[in-house]
């Protein structure tokens, strides 16, 4: 075995992790960008558009209600458990009886999509060709769920053992395969091309996840153990995750009712423009929430696992204090700089994309906190109170979606600003059952602490409002031109912030002016 894969189970420090895997966020997020404004271009119009990003809807709810973020919070705490108390036999027994469940049952699904994407296609307002053509994307990429539920039990198990890297690296062979399924077919396949790049990619990423399982001495065995106490332990936990998971797919899937509501209504676009902008505000929300709390679930539950509650309260804080403090000036570049990204992802001016994504920038934020605020609970072992409050606020927003975006109130506007609302509102309730469950987690110097990044990012605020103006949107400006004016005004606002903070001495500040002082100031060696 090469001595690459030996060194499997080096562990990585928190801060390490996160580093790695915003890095490979970062990377997969602006290949996501480029294969956005890919099928943003002047090959694909917007009536394909709209069918083509509908059909994702129901093949994404079906992997990520059955395996994505399931598995992490069900499946990673006992797996981790077993691997602290040295027990690997039972480790990969579990780990094997439950990749057997998720592909039989996901390839049943798959094979459900393939032959009845045509009646399921029905649940938007779309009509004639269009229908067609959302239902044929739909049979192209059936397969994902069957592919992505394998690959993200692996990739589940190396996060497990401290191994981060081939679960960084997948997402960027999918965003790859699909950039060039677009390139090398788009004239002969036209939409369906990035489709075809899809199911490709899923095969691709498969391959790259099983790779991250050597070095592992994973042992893998057929059938599956359904007496195993582990096993029932992680499939009892799973169905409240997988649920919970799962009505935030729902909820895209009303949204994208209503949005192709407005198609039929003439509104051409609607779908596909807010995927745009969904798509722009989901990218802090990877590099910062999904990144830094992924790192630390592992740590979390092994905190758990060895009865460190005081240890697990203290690294949850430092956790929520860093996320709010890269967090908040993030926010603040996507508020003033909404339509600079709307141009860059659109390839041209989209008032609608920009529009949403201002209104999307209140979602940022708490969505960004509750990929932190929700592994408290689940590092717990407390899956129930995350699903309620997901059911509550999950009917709030179809609620409020549907009677914000109709025609007569603000469209697809209505849409972002539900979303926003939601996100705000279960953080908040969240907070309320986290404070009365452990009354010594919010202290004094924690409050205190979060009041000095929030003055802190005031400060920002005027910073990132002047740069605007200095550098203002020209009705010309595209490609360099327009990336360099939005990469100044953000290197500019989140480098007043770094100051700022150092200046009123927030811990969060202290690694990055290390950092900075170690590659600036460290010597140079000259041989004579």
């Amino acid at each position: 075995m090469p001595r690459f894969f030996q060194k499997s189970e080096k562990r990585l420090s928190i801060g390490s992790a996160a580093f790695l895997l915003a890095g490979f966020a970062l990377a997969s997020t602006l290949l996501g960008l480029l294969r956005t404004s890919l099928i943003n271009s002047p090959d694909f119009n917007s009536f394909s558009r709209d069918a083509y990003f509908a059909a994702f809807k129901i093949p994404d709810l079906m992997f990520f209600a059955l395996s994505s973020g399931a598995l992490t919070v069900a499946f990673m705490p006992i797996l981790k458990d077993r691997i602290t108390k040295s027990k690997r036999a039972a480790a990969w027994k579990l780990t094997s009886s439950l990749l057997n469940t998720l592909a039989l049952l996901s390839l049943m699904l798959s094979i459900v999509l393939l032959i009845f994407a045509p009646q399921i296609v029905g649940i938007f307002h779309f009509e004639g060709a269009q229908r067609d053509l959302c239902a044929s994307i739909m049979r192209i990429i059936a397969v994902n769920p069957f592919l992505f539920s394998i690959s993200t039990v692996l990739t589940t198990t190396q996060q497990t053992m401290g191994r981060f890297f081939f679960f960084a690296s997948a997402p960027l062979v999918y965003n790859i395969s699909i950039i060039a399924g677009i390139i090398l077919f788009k004239n002969s396949l036209g939409i369906a091309a990035p489709a075809v790049g899809v199911a490709i990619g899923a095969l691709l990423q498969l391959l790259v996840a099983a790779v991250g399982m050597l070095g592992l001495n994973f042992r893998y065995t057929w059938g599956i153990d359904t007496k195993n106490q582990d096993y029932r332990q992680v499939m009892k936990a799973l169905p409240a995750r997988s649920i919970d998971q799962g009505v935030d797919y729902i909820n895209a899937i009303f949204e994208t009712r209503f949005a192709s509501n407005l198609v039929k209504l003439g509104q051409v676009g609607a779908v596909s423009n807010y995927e745009n902008a969904l798509l722009l505000h989901n990218a802090p929300i990877m590099l910062i929430g999904i990144a830094i709390s992924s790192a630390a679930f592992p740590r979390f539950t092994e905190r758990i696992a060895l009865g460190r509650s005081d240890l697990f309260r203290k690294e949850f804080l430092q956790v929520i204090r860093a996320m709010l403090w890269i967090a908040l000036p993030v926010v603040v570049i996507t508020f003033f700089g909404h339509q600079y990204l709307a141009r860059i992802i659109a390839k041209t001016e989209n008032e609608e994309i920009a529009t949403l994504l201002q209104y999307l920038v209140v979602a940022i934020l708490f969505r960004t906190m509750y990929a932190a605020i929700s592994r408290w609970f689940y590092a717990q072992k407390d899956t129930k109170t995350p699903l309620f409050v997901s059911l509550f606020t999950i009917g709030l927003n179809i609620f409020l979606a549907y009677n914000l975006s109709k025609p007569g109130a603000y469209g697809v506007v209505g849409l972002a600003l539900s979303q926003s609302i939601v996100a705000f509102v279960e953080v908040v309730i969240l907070l309320v059952i986290m404070n009365i469950k452990d009354k010594k987690l919010f202290d004094k110097t924690f409050v205190t602490a979060v009041l000095r990044i929030l003055s802190t990012t005031g400060i920002t605020i005027i910073v990132a409002s002047l740069m605007v103006a200095i550098l203002p949107l020209d009705s010309n400006d595209r490609g360099l031109t327009l990336t360099a004016k939005l990469s100044i005004i953000s290197a500019v606002t989140i480098l007043s912030h770094i100051l700022i903070s150092w200046v009123m001495r927030l811990d969060e500040v202290r690694p990055v002016i290390d950092r900075i002082k170690k590659i600036t100031l460290r010597p140079v060696k000259i041989q004579l």
